[in-house]
């Protein structure tokens, strides 16, 4: 008796599927980046109202609108209304003209902030995007560094990292000859005064390498880890007034670098019951490493540190109890400021884009406004952490 059997067709294995779904989803991505930010696919900056020119130069209204009226200062776009409109470029150059330029003096230290927690999901990136991009337009010089290998924070900046032919801070950090100078990798963004430090998958290497480097015996590099971030943010030191760094949502060397190179240190959480029991669960683990790294003569010293509840939904009962309950524990540490949730950010993410980047227009007026209301408050907190830490008095 003859048995037939028919050729099965061979069913792609689970490998094969994903990286072809991988390459489909980056394509395609790249595709909405060259027809979201033609001709060149790099993304622009909108221009800014007279209402946020003033709050960014600390000034009034009326007295941008005199300075415009006797020809002083810059040229603003106007409406057939009489809006008046400015580039950050010429933000820059009325501060330049009134001579509130804030940058970091001589005497004043680097300001590295490090924004970690344990868990993902707390808004760590959504703040350090934020935060960097206010900086900026607030005038101080600004070098954001996105230590995540998932490059949400290079994203945001419309650099696709797995087509992008620079590399992450891996390149900075690496053990072997290939190693490179941080000069080699920032890049700059559509924000003047913001550069980025990029990140890609690669960066995951570095939580590979270090024990490696650490067992060798004829290196100190792996025995020194702790200090290769701040290495290498000292050769671009006089550059820079605040680096914002993004650090990966888990406890590994990544991280534990990025604290000890830290002046500061912003932990984000989400007031929930689960988010909190995690957050403890990552300040033992973290306090056990950082005694251990301190026994071996490293010094963890820290201007300021604070938890900033993130995703905050004021009229949540359970939410405001979590809340209550950790200013009952630590009041002095808590950000006077939460960040709210708002649909603004999300849907800004949608387009790669934060709340400084979309306009007004695009959203419900209340909405966006309530989001800009509690972002600002956030970020110029930490404004008057950084210049408490440089000894002056903010204004």
């Amino acid at each position: 008796m003859n048995v037939k059997i028919a050729a099965l067709d061979k069913v792609p294995s689970f490998a094969d599927t994903i990286l072809a779904q991988g390459g489909d989803i980056s394509s395609k991505l790249d595709m909405l980046r060259q027809e979201k930010f033609p001709p060149n696919a790099q993304k622009t900056l909108r221009q800014f109202s007279l209402a946020e020119v003033a709050d960014f130069l600390g000034v009034s209204q009326s007295y941008l609108k005199k300075l415009h009226l006797q020809g002083k200062g810059v040229e603003p776009s106007t409406t057939a209304t009489g809006r008046r409109y400015y580039t950050a470029n010429q933000v820059n150059e009325l501060r330049q003209h009134l001579d509130r330029v804030p940058h970091r003096r001589a005497h004043e230290k680097l300001q590295v902030i490090a924004v970690v927690n344990f868990k993902g999901g707390s808004g760590k990136t959504t703040t350090s995007a934020h935060l960097a991009q206010f900086l900026a337009l607030k005038g101080y010089r600004v070098l954001a560094v996105d230590l995540d290998p998932q490059a949400s924070l290079t994203a945001l900046y419309g650099i696709q990292p797995e087509l992008d032919e620079k590399k992450s801070f891996y390149e900075a950090l690496r053990y072997d000859d290939q190693r490179k100078s941080i000069t080699e990798v920032i890049q700059p963004t559509n924000f003047p005064n913001l550069n980025v430090v990029p990140a890609n998958l690669e960066l995951q290497e570095y939580e590979y390498d270090t024990p490696i480097a650490m067992q060798r015996k004829d290196s100190t590099a792996g025995k020194l880890f702790y200090t290769r971030i701040g290495d290498a943010l000292a050769e671009v030191d006089d550059q820079y007034d605040v680096v914002v760094v993004d650090c990966p949502p888990q406890l590994g060397y990544l991280t534990l670098t990025a604290l000890t190179a830290a002046t500061s240190v912003l932990i984000t959480v989400h007031p929930q019951m689960l988010d909190i029991m995690s957050m403890s669960q990552f300040l033992l683990m973290l306090g056990e490493i950082l005694k251990s790294v301190e026994s071996v003569g490293v010094d963890v010293s820290l201007d300021w540190f604070r938890y900033l509840v993130t995703r905050y939904e004021p009229t949540d009962i359970p939410q405001q109890q979590m809340v209550g309950f950790m200013q009952s524990m630590f009041a002095q540490q808590m950000m006077k400021n939460h960040m709210v949730k708002s649909t603004a950010v999300s849907d800004a993410g949608l387009t790669k884009q934060s709340l400084y980047e979309v306009e007004r227009a695009q959203f419900t007026a209340s909405t966006y406004d309530r989001a800009r209301e509690s972002m600002d408050a956030v970020n110029n907190e930490v404004i008057e952490l950084l210049q408490k830490a440089w000894g002056r008095r903010h204004a």
